[in-house]
């Protein structure tokens, strides 16, 4: 997946497909807090813009 393809509000499935990695390192980088995020009941969702400026992080 291209950063040019990711929704504007994204979900755990987003991140693991952006990031190459498995369901249970996407949801542990989430519970960690490494990532920020909002939840809604159950479900949890991540801004783009604030995954990229994760993804991209301090020096970017």
């Amino acid at each position: 997946m291209d950063r040019n393809e990711l929704p504007e509000q994204m979900t755990a499935e987003d991140i693991k497909s952006f990031l190459n990695i498995g369901r249970i390192q996407t949801y542990e980088l989430i519970k960690n807090g490494k990532i920020p995020t909002v939840k809604a009941g159950r479900r949890i969702f991540i801004s783009k813009k604030t995954f990229l400026d994760w993804f991209d992080g301090p020096d970017s």
